[in-house]
């Protein structure tokens, strides 16, 4: 505690305070919305640039001597430039005051901010794959100077400038708040409901996706679902209804390749874009990709039974995916969490054509459970993941799989989806 207590060198009373710090060359500033690790990153490379944080209660100066201040403190008349981190929601007040706001996609890659002279760029969007997709096209691009970032962990203002290609994975939030900036290329994933209570509906969730579609120019490419060829662009637009479309439009032998759906559709995807670019389809490289931990992650108990970690599966879509995969077997699964306000009936009355019982956790769990009622379907109201392993392992033999796909967010219970995974192996095997 007392560490922290010495990063806050002065209570500020008001902005013009601003004056007592050296490092502040003047009024008017940039404002940074958040303090995490994008808005840090930036903070960074700009002069002038201080935080609003709704989490910030005094101001204060921290070790890097970034100025951090309440949100209440803000502005919009002093504000040269606002850039938010991308979990901040529109209706957040801080957007709703600021005028002059911009994402940091627009800050780097765009040249109405940006003079200098930045990479070739890949964006990846969609709701379900996109960060294999995005590791999977930079693990075939890395021989060409290709670094991968955005969503996935990396901001844009600690990537390599003097890389040839950045591959960023851009999710709805982002993209949301983009107004200037475009890749050179935009692969975009099939759209299914999400984030619906950031975005306000599911309409708005999806028109973030298709923004970059429309701000392609010529010579540039976009790779998308078939259900959005019609939209207007200057850019080539390849369209896709499945994998097999992907296959025959890029000339690619499926029977080469060792994914099965849904990491086939990533697959066939990132190979599209280096045949587009360099005219090369390596199935030897594709194939030497490793799929990250928590997605369709299947292990085994003492007793030889098959236990399924798809904890990155958030949204019914992604737990849709999962639970086609084991059709052939009794599935015995664990759903529920935070629904993030998306409707949960579609992906309950999915679940009718599955030989399958429900073990629901989480803050919507309870809405699962009725509307497993509803459609007839046997599910048990057990609150936590601990209590739902200790329940499948009753029933579980070598015939059936237990499948963490929750089709919700992990917050509600977890610090994360790896998390809410790391503790289910845990239970399972410890």
């Amino acid at each position: 505690m007392k560490a922290k207590e010495n990063k806050k060198v002065k209570k500020i009373e008001k902005i013009e305070d601003l004056s007592l710090y050296p490092s502040v060359d003047s009024i008017p500033y940039i404002s940074l919305f958040g303090y995490g690790k994008t808005a840090k990153a930036i903070a960074k490379k700009l002069k002038n640039a201080i935080f609003f944080d709704d989490n910030t209660k005094e101001p204060f100066i921290d070790e890097k001597g970034f100025k951090v201040f309440p949100s209440s403190f803000f502005d919009p008349e002093k504000s040269l430039l606002e850039i938010p981190s991308p979990g901040i929601p529109p209706f957040n007040p801080l957007i709703k005051r600021a005028k002059n706001l911009i994402s940091e996609y627009d800050l780097f890659l765009s040249s109405f901010f940006n003079s200098k002279n930045f990479p070739f760029t890949i964006w990846i969007s969609g709701t379900n794959g996109k960060t294999t997709t995005t590791q999977m096209i930079a693990h075939l691009l890395k021989k060409r100077g290709a670094i991968l970032g955005g969503n996935i962990g990396v901001p844009l203002a600690n990537m390599d400038e003097k890389a040839k290609i950045w591959v960023l994975e851009t999710s709805s939030f982002t993209l949301h708040y983009t107004k200037f900036a475009k890749p050179n290329i935009y692969v975009l994933l099939p759209i299914s409901e999400d984030h619906v209570s950031w975005h306000g509906n599911f309409k708005a969730y999806e028109e973030a996706k298709l923004k970059p579609i429309r701000a392609l120019k010529e010579g540039e490419v976009c790779i998308i679902p078939k259900k959005y060829e019609n939209i207007e662009t200057n850019g080539m637009k390849i369209v896709y209804e499945n994998s097999l479309d992907l296959a025959k439009y890029f000339n690619i032998d499926i029977k080469k390749i060792s994914f099965k759906e849904p990491f086939l559709l990533d697959a066939l995807l990132a190979l599209g874009v280096t045949k587009t670019l360099f005219d090369e389809i390596d199935y030897e490289m594709i194939n030497s990709f490793e799929i990250d931990s928590h997605k369709i992650e299947e292990f085994f108990d003492n007793e030889g039974r098959l236990w399924v970690d798809d904890s990155k599966a958030t949204n019914v879509n992604a737990a849709m995916e999962a639970v086609k995969r084991y059709r052939d077997k009794k599935i015995y699964l664990i759903a529920g969490g935070d629904a993030k306000g998306a409707d949960l009936e579609p992906f309950v009355r999915f679940l009718k054509n599955f030989e399958i019982e429900i073990f629901a956790i989480g803050k919507d769990g309870e809405t699962i459970c009725e509307l497993s009622k509803k459609h007839s379907l046997i599910c048990k109201r057990v609150v936590t993941l601990k209590r739902a392993v200790e329940e499948i392992k009753k029933v579980l033999d070598e015939n059936s799989a237990a499948l963490l796909s929750p089709a919700c967010a992990s917050l509600d219970q977890f610090k994360s989806y790896k998390d809410r995974g790391e503790k289910f192996k845990k239970f399972v095997l410890g």
